[in-house]
């Protein structure tokens, strides 16, 4: 990749910061992820179940390779056009959009914003050229799938649990599910780290790479990188996001733990195939699908379609809007970097 002009060694680390901002931030607003549906159906206390997430939120990078952060880095906007002023507009449009849409307790998606963020400020910079648009493609089904794929695999196994547990006792079953639901909750916060904390990866690598800071050739994630930005996302996690919280977990409606299992295990299910895709995908879109998908599968009414239905407008709306920020935050970035 062609590469920028030097930065100073304290606007490289304000950028840097300003990227492990916004994946703290996205730790914050995505806990309702992790962390809703165990704590909506009691099988842990708030402060337990943050803790639990921030742990596996953590490990991800253990579990899964760098997929995500490659796409981010050099699969959405061409490479040579990263600069510093790109990096600015993209992460300063994310933050500011996930800031009002957490103010308003609206569970948007992280992931959008950045995408929206990031395509923004492109094509500030060069127009419709900068897109790498069979990437955006790729990620734009994603959007739509990820739910769809989510809101099923969930609807099945709840259609499937229920046919299996049927001549339980309601007290078996609810103990049963219980436990499960410690690992149900554990898969969905090593999803969301996995694929939530390598976007900040790219960010970060990205912009490195443009200030020819990262050896080896290619693309490739630097190991303090890596250890940074999934600290930083499980440190977002420990603070909570309780406004969102309450719209994911008991809003759209209401769980016990064999609906607590289902959602997550099928949400889960849904971002690890991502995930190991590289597809850099929303936990938020996805988990709220899978919750959707074990209302509906008890009956249609279960389900409080008034607020999915203003969830999915705040999807719709986050990449322009998210856009649109990032590109006026890369006009400003022209004057900051100068």
């Amino acid at each position: 990749m062609m590469h920028a002009a030097p930065l100073g060694m304290p606007a490289l680390v304000a950028l840097i910061a300003t990227a492990l901002l916004f994946d703290f931030l996205n730790g914050l607003h995505d806990s309702a992820n992790s962390i809703a549906t165990v704590v909506s159906t009691r099988v842990l206390r708030p402060v337990v179940a943050v803790f639990w997430a921030a742990f596996f939120n953590f490990i991800a990078f253990l579990v899964f390779g760098l997929h995500v952060a490659g796409t981010i880095g050099h699969g959405l906007v061409q490479q040579d056009l990263m600069d510093p002023q790109l990096v600015f507009g993209a992460l300063v449009g994310a933050i500011a959009w996930n800031v009002l849409t957490w103010i308003a307790g609206i569970p948007s998606s992280s992931s959008h914003a950045l995408i929206g963020g990031l395509v923004g400020a492109g094509m500030a910079k060069a127009g419709p050229a900068a897109v790498i648009w069979g990437g955006l493609g790729t990620v734009a089904s994603a959007i739509v799938l990820s739910p769809l794929i989510g809101l099923l695999l969930a609807m099945g196994l709840m259609l499937g649990t229920s046919w299996g547990m049927r001549r339980a006792t309601p007290f078996v079953a609810d103990r049963r599910f219980r436990m499960l639901q410690f690992w149900s909750s554990a898969l969905i916060s090593l999803a969301h780290g996995g694929n939530d904390a390598q976007k900040t990866m790219g960010i970060i690598t990205v912009l490195l790479m443009s200030q020819n800071m990262v050896s080896g050739g290619g693309f490739h994630v630097p190991l303090w990188v890596i250890l940074s930005c999934q600290t930083a996302m499980a440190l977002g996690t420990l603070s909570g996001g309780w406004r969102i919280v309450r719209t994911v977990g008991s809003r759209i409606t209401d769980l016990k733990p064999v609906q607590g299992f289902c959602a997550e295990t099928g949400g889960a299910a849904a971002l690890f195939g991502a995930t190991w895709l590289g597809i850099p995908v929303s936990t938020t879109h996805t988990v709220t699908g899978s919750i959707v998908g074990v209302g509906a599968a008890r009956r249609a009414s279960a389900v409080r379609w008034g607020v999915a239905r203003n969830i999915v407008w705040a999807w719709l709306i986050t990449l322009p809007a998210a856009g649109l920020v990032g590109a006026l935050f890369f006009w400003l970035g022209n004057f900051l970097f100068r």
